[in-house]
């Protein structure tokens, strides 16, 4: 029957993160720190005015667009935020999480073949939705020596006649980087020298420590060639609210909005209204949410790098990124045989990209119990192999 599917649907590659929870899965008393996703429930007044919603019958659809109200807040909160002003009438456009926005940006700049130079490590979804769109993904790699910052010049490098668009998302799903300053003027020079529109996935804007978010949209020359994508799900652990959002100047959400018409028609009705609350009152939830990642952030990477798993410093969403060089396997191996052996679960580096190979990812949206739990599980699985003697000092993270 397979001769019915699209070529396009058989050559997409699975999910590299799915294969390892179906396996855990399967298994008792396992710890995951493989899941990246916040471990609070919404908080209480915003989970209220979802099902307030409800009460009060709001159960249809909102305009296409989403609520107005919610547009101007968050045309409010970008402009109180970052200093730009995007209009709620037509340059906010309401998705159905960052996903869906992703895919409309990409499907409304790509024809067949037009390339996206995609910056990785990255979330395993970016090149997928790059080819789904009919695109080709150009992937861009970072590493560790430079903290994962993406260059100019390698973004050069990889510049063709078919070169459409840059995709970035920092902070960074897998890494936990946050491009400096220096770094995002750089993709811009490389963005308008060859004409490119920019791509940014911001969705972890709020969860960044020690260091202040820059929107890419605020850099010089970059409001008119720039789609900043975010929501609410992990700033404001409203994951399964499905609620994300574009901002963009109106030649974009203009055109994403033909398909978001066709192919969703409104984002959900009730997420929408926690969505409001949220922006309107929910500031306290988000710092305190941020403090306590912050405080586990430093747990872990301190407990990677004492069992020699170095660990650059992660300076925003909530994972880390720690090599797994001393234990002399390659990724997909040494999650494997953790599993098996330990059931600790966590997400092999090459799921993500090229350049992640000999690494691993652990998110640290979990409690602190399973981050400890975790860290002994691990120190077992590296002792019998006579590993630890190659434990690095803790490193303090700032």
């Amino acid at each position: 029957m397979s001769r019915y599917l699209s070529k396009s649907v058989q050559s997409l590659r699975p999910s590299g993160i799915r294969r390892y929870f179906d396996i855990a899965a399967t298994m008792d008393d396992v710890v995951t720190l493989g899941i990246g996703e916040p471990n609070f429930v919404t908080p209480a007044h915003i989970l209220e005015a979802g099902v307030q919603s409800l009460r009060d019958g709001h159960t249809g659809y909102t305009s296409n667009a989403g609520v107005y109200e919610l547009r101007a807040a968050i045309a409010d909160l970008v402009e109180g935020r970052y200093g730009i002003r995007y209009e709620a009438e037509d340059e906010v456009l309401v998705t159905v999480g960052v996903s869906e926005a992703l895919y409309l940006a990409l499907k409304v700049l790509l024809d067949p073949g037009d390339e996206v130079l995609v910056v990785e490590p990255c979330f395993v979804a970016n090149p997928a939705l790059v080819e789904t769109a009919g695109g080709v993904a150009v992937m861009t790699p970072t590493y560790v020596e430079d903290d994962f910052q993406v260059t100019g010049e390698a973004l050069e490098a990889r510049i063709s006649p078919r070169t459409k668009a840059i995709l970035l998302s920092y902070p960074s799903n897998p890494t936990g980087a946050a491009l400096t300053l220096e770094h995002l003027m750089q993709v811009a020079e490389v963005a308008e020298k060859h004409d490119l529109v920019v791509i940014s996935d911001e969705i972890y804007e709020r969860l960044v420590y020690g260091l202040r978010h820059i929107n890419f949209a605020t850099l010089p020359n970059m409001f008119e060639r720039t789609i900043v994508l975010s929501g609410m799900s992990k700033s404001y652990a409203m994951t399964g609210w499905r609620i994300g959002y574009v901002t963009a100047p109106r030649t974009f959400t203009e055109a994403m909005y033909k398909i978001h018409q066709y192919l969703i028609m409104s984002a959900p009705t009730m997420g929408q209204a926690a969505a409001l609350e949220a922006i309107r009152c929910g500031e306290g939830d988000v710092e305190e949410m941020r403090q306590e990642y912050d405080r586990r952030r430093r747990l872990i990477v301190e407990g990677f790098n004492r069992l020699g798993l170095t660990c650059f410093e992660p300076r925003g969403a909530f994972y880390t990124f720690p090599s797994i060089a001393i234990t002399g396997m390659d990724d997909e191996t040494f999650c494997e045989t953790l599993l098996e052996e330990e059931r600790l679960a966590l997400i092999p580096g090459s799921a993500f990209g090229e350049s992640g190979r000999g690494f691993v990812r652990a998110s640290y949206a979990t409690s602190e119990a399973n981050i400890m739990a975790a860290l002994e599980r691990l120190e077992r699985f590296l002792s019998r192999r006579g590993l630890l003697q190659a434990r690095a000092a803790p490193a303090l993270v700032s």
